[in-house]
This record gives C-alpha cells, sequence and structure tokens, in this order.
C-alpha cells in the first residue's frame, strides 16, 4: 500500500479500491483537467444532506432558523478548510509549481473545495452511509460544541448596531491581491462613531465576515 494510500484509508475510514478517484479528488486545476472540481461539486451536495440531516435530529426543537444558522457555519468553506487542515489535507494535495508558489496549499478555498471533493470520492466509491460516518467523525466536535446555534459574524454586527442605535455597518472593498486563481481581498467594515476594522480572505464574502468578526472582538 502506498503512503497515499494508507493516508486515505486512515484518514477517511475506507480503503480505496480505485485509488485514481481519490487522487483526482486531491489536484489542483493547474495540474490539468483531470482535477477535483466534479468531485467538490457532488461533494458539497453529500456534506450538506448528511449535515441537515444529523442537525435535524440532534436539535429536534430547534425552528428552521437556527437550524440553517448551524447547518451555514458548519458547511462554509472556512469550516471544510480548517477540518481538511486538522485532517492534513494540505500535505496530500498536487499543485501545478505556481499554484504551490502561490500558496494554494494553505488557501481556505483551496482547501474546503478539495475535502468536499473527498468527501465526493468516498460517496462514488463507498456509499452515503460511509460518507456520512466520515462527516460525522470528522465534524463531531464543531457540531457537539455548545448549545446554542452559532450566529454568523455579519449578522451579529449588524444586530450590535441595532441595539446601540447606530447605523448599520458599511463594508468596503479595499483592495484585491494574488493571481487570478488563488487572489486574496481585503475588506474594512466600518460603525459610524464607532470605529472599523479590516481584513483579507480568499474571497469578498469571506474577507467580509473575517472582518464583521475583527470589528465584533473590538467591541465586545
Amino acid at each position: 500500500m502506498t503512503k497515499l494510500e494508507d493516508w486515505v484509508r486512515s484518514t477517511l475510514g475506507h480503503t480505496p479500491r480505485d485509488m485514481a478517484l481519490f487522487e483526482r479528488a486531491l489536484t489542483h486545476a493547474s495540474l490539468g483537467q483531470d482535477h477535483y472540481e466534479r468531485l467538490e461539486f457532488l461533494g458539497d451536495r453529500v456534506l450538506g444532506l448528511a449535515m441537515a440531516t444529523w442537525l435535524y435530529r440532534m436539535f429536534p426543537d430547534e425552528p428552521e432558523g437556527k437550524l440553517s444558522r448551524r447547518f451555514n457555519e458548519l458547511v462554509s468553506g472556512y469550516a471544510c478548510a480548517e477540518v481538511a487542515r486538522e485532517l492534513g489535507v494540505g500535505a496530500q494535495m498536487r499543485l501545478g509549481k505556481q499554484a504551490r508558489d502561490d500558496g494554494a496549499s494553505d488557501s481556505d478555498n483551496v482547501l474546503g473545495d478539495i475535502m468536499e471533493a473527498l468527501i465526493g470520492a468516498l460517496y462514488l466509491e463507498a456509499g452515503f452511509e460511509a460518507a456520512e460516518a466520515f462527516v460525522r467523525r470528522a465534524w463531531s466536535e464543531r457540531v457537539e460544541r455548545g448549545t446554542r446555534a452559532p450566529k454568523h459574524p455579519k449578522s451579529a454586527l449588524q444586530e450590535w448596531a441595532a441595539a446601540n442605535e447606530r447605523k448599520p455597518p458599511v463594508y468596503e472593498l479595499k483592495g484585491r491581491s494574488g493571481p487570478h486563481h488563488a487572489p486574496t481581498f481585503q475588506v474594512e467594515v466600518s460603525i459610524r462613531g464607532v470605529g472599523a476594522a479590516t481584513a483579507e480572505g480568499t474571497n469578498k464574502q469571506e474577507a467580509e465576515t473575517e472582518a464583521a468578526k475583527a470589528l465584533l472582538e473590538k467591541l465586545t
């Protein structure tokens, strides 16, 4: 068994029959046409179904709104990237030289997509139950952490402004840098008369979320 096969078995809990499937899940588009994007499309849906079912059963008394907040936080690109880091996905990724030099191996966007691609590959080869079991192992700490549904930082900041009789937060794109396939966005959020914070992300939405989180930390 190769090192990659051993990593797949120990990480996903499944002994691969078709290693090409898992190699594709770990391959970035910078290496050619046989890359992870189709598997990521599939894995995103498998993760969504596994997570929605889990939350529905775990929190039987919660209304749809709270379940949605939990769901959106847990399947976000940031959450998928954090799980990928914990599992050592970055060391197994197959990247072209330019993408590696540009830092794609630690990009939230790329890591999150490849994490979903691996779920898609596991689903194709071992079925939904195996994919669901992996999701429950890999996300267990995040799902079971606390009893309150997490609030998205942008929503929390909006509510803070309203509660303190301030105008809503204003988000401004301050800059974009990096290559086309791995850009970095810089966003500033401000509340008039209160303060501002700036943060970066691999897309505008992620940068806005991180900026809102940074301003909330200042305010609370």
